[in-house]
């Protein structure tokens, strides 16, 4: 003896405002459970570079590569800290403009990591090895928003010196 399937009551439709509620709520969460830990896993880590004193042994090191961009050495915690959270990176930026390390044209050349591979870290996990991305271009997947960053950063330079708003110090 075989029931027949009975049809599924049709779901309730919501209102408006229930589904904006509906939303907010699930955008909180989205905020709360993934990205305030990235935001404060960058500060923590900027504030431990900064206080180990190793942001002046990274300033060295990466101040020949930052140089092409106009960026002091120490401009590495915006790429460090962005590479965890876009806010972080920001705010880093935001922090070394604050304290003189950065000019505003240079602080306006580290928004581009921040925005172009900001959160790196989260995304690929997120979406490259959640969606099982072919292994063969993972490198890749990952190699490319560094890419956009530079060209970002090489063009927002260009485009400051056009502008006339670029002095070098």
């Amino acid at each position: 003896m075989s029931q027949a399937a009975t049809p599924a009551a049709p779901a309730k439709k919501l209102s408006v405002i229930e589904m904006f509620m509906a939303g907010a709520k699930k955008g909180f969460y989205i905020g709360v459970e993934q990205i305030l830990p990235a935001m404060i896993l960058g500060y923590v880590l900027v504030e431990f570079l900064t206080l180990t004193g190793l942001v002046d042994l990274l300033g060295k090191l990466f101040g020949p590569v930052l140089a092409v961009f106009g960026l002091p050495g120490e401009a590495v915690v915006v790429l460090i800290a962005a590479f965890f959270a876009k806010a972080s990176g920001a705010a880093a930026g935001l922090n070394m403009y604050n304290a003189g390390q950065l000019s505003a044209a240079q602080a306006t050349v580290c928004i581009m990591p921040s925005m172009l591979m900001g959160t790196l870290v989260g995304h690929y996990a997120r979406i490259v090895l959640v969606a099982d991305a072919n292994p063969k271009y993972r490198g890749l997947l990952l190699v490319i928003p560094l890419i956009d960053s530079a060209l970002g950063m090489l063009i927002v330079r260009i485009l400051l010196t056009v502008m006339g708003v670029w002095t070098v110090a």
